[in-house]
C-alpha cells in the first residue's frame, strides 16, 4: 500500500473517531441540560418544566430543619410553582423548629396561595405551621389548636440523695443553674422560667391573631392549652372549612383561579447517593467531560464552516406540642 492511501485510511480512521467524539460531547451536553433542569425538588426529577402545585407534607414531631426550609425557599422563588399544599400530621415539637417553619411558610404565603389540610393531628407547632394558610380543611375529627408552651426538666436530686450521691454545682449567678435535674427549682428560678414560657406563648399567640385575623385576646381566651376537634374548630375560627385534598383544590380553582387539574409535586429531598453511585458518576463524569475536551479539540481542528423529623428525637428547651 503506498504512503498516499495510508494516509487516506488514516484520516479516515481519525474522521470516526471524531464523530464518536463528537456524539458523546452532545449526549454529554444534554444530560447536562436535563440535570440543571431536574435540579429542583425531587433531586432529578423534571420539575420547573411546566406549573405545578407544591405538596409539603410535615408529619411526626417538628424540629429545626434547615433542607426543608430551603425546598420551601426554592419553592418560593421557582416560577412554575403556583401554590402550595401544606399536609400536617403533626402533634407539634419545639418552639424555634416550629417557629422557622411557619415563617417559611408565611413568605410563600406573601407571594403564593398555600392551603392547609390536616390529618388526624395538626396541635401545637403543627397549628403554629398552619396559620399563615389562606384556607385550612381539616377532618371533623382531626384534633388541632392546643395552643400553648411548655417547659419541662426532670428533677432526680431525692432519688440521689436517698443512694447517697451529692452533685456540687458552681454556677456565675444564681438562675444559671436553673433548672437543674440535681436540685430543686428554686422560687426565683421558676419565675425566671414561667417568664420565659409567657414571652414565648405570646408570640404563638400573635402568630395565630395575624394568621387568622383574629383578636388577640380572642386567641388567648382560646388558647389554654387544650385541643379542639375539626369540627369545634371550625365553630372557632382556628380553621376554615371541613374538607380535604379534593376539597383544597377546588377551593384554590374557584377562589385563586388555579385550575383543579394543575398537576401536583411533592416536594423533597434529592436522594443520597450511594458510595459506588458517587464513584460511577465521577466515572462517567470524568468520561464526559474527556469527551467533550476531544469535541471541542476537534471542533478547533476543523474549518470554521462545520460546527440531575425524624421522629423519635429528644426535644430541648420549650416545646409546643400536644401530649394525649
Amino acid at each position: 500500500m503506498s504512503l498516499e492511501a495510508d494516509l487516506v485510511v488514516d484520516r479516515l480512521r481519525l474522521k470516526r473517531r471524531l464523530i464518536v467524539w463528537r456524539v458523546l460531547a452532545v449526549a454529554a451536553f444534554v444530560l447536562a441540560l436535563l440535570a440543571t433542569a431536574g435540579i429542583g425538588h425531587q433531586g432529578g426529577h423534571l420539575l420547573g418544566l411546566r406549573p405545578h402545585l407544591a405538596r409539603l407534607r410535615i408529619d411526626g414531631i417538628i424540629t429545626e430543619d434547615r433542607d426543608r426550609l430551603d425546598l420551601i425557599d426554592a419553592a418560593t422563588e421557582d416560577a412554575a410553582v403556583k401554590g402550595m399544599i401544606l399536609d400536617i400530621d403533626s402533634p407539634g415539637g419545639s418552639v424555634s423548629g416550629g417557629e422557622s417553619l411557619h415563617d417559611a411558610v408565611a413568605r410563600f404565603a406573601a407571594r403564593k396561595p398555600v392551603v392547609v389540610v390536616m390529618g388526624g393531628v395538626a396541635a401545637s407547632a403543627g397549628y403554629m405551621i398552619a396559620v399563615p394558610a389562606a384556607r385550612i380543611f381539616a377532618s371533623n375529627s382531626t384534633l388541632t389548636g392546643s395552643i400553648g408552651v411548655i417547659l419541662q426538666s426532670p428533677d432526680v436530686s431525692g432519688l440521689l440523695g436517698k443512694l447517697g450521691v451529692n452533685v456540687d454545682e458552681l454556677v456565675s449567678g444564681p438562675l444559671k443553674g436553673q433548672p437543674s435535674v440535681v436540685k430543686p427549682l428554686s422560687p426565683a428560678g421558676r419565675d425566671m422560667l414561667q417568664g420565659v414560657v409567657m414571652d414565648l406563648y405570646g408570640q404563638f399567640v400573635d402568630m395565630v391573631a395575624a394568621g387568622r385575623h383574629m383578636d388577640p385576646a380572642r386567641v388567648r381566651a382560646l388558647g389554654d392549652g387544650r385541643p379542639y376537634t375539626g369540627h369545634q374548630a371550625v365553630a372557632l375560627g382556628l380553621i376554615d372549612q371541613v374538607g380535604d385534598e379534593r376539597d383544597a383544590r377546588q377551593w384554590l380553582a374557584k377562589d385563586r383561579n388555579l385550575p383543579a387539574t394543575m398537576p401536583v409535586e411533592t416536594l423533597q429531598r434529592a436522594p443520597k447517593r450511594s458510595w459506588m453511585g458517587i464513584r460511577m458518576g465521577s466515572l462517567m463524569g470524568g468520561m464526559l467531560e474527556a469527551g467533550v475536551r476531544a469535541a471541542v479539540v476537534s471542533l478547533l481542528d476543523e474549518p470554521a464552516t462545520k460546527t440531575l423529623v425524624p421522629q423519635g428525637l429528644a426535644l430541648d428547651g420549650a416545646v409546643a406540642l400536644w401530649q394525649p
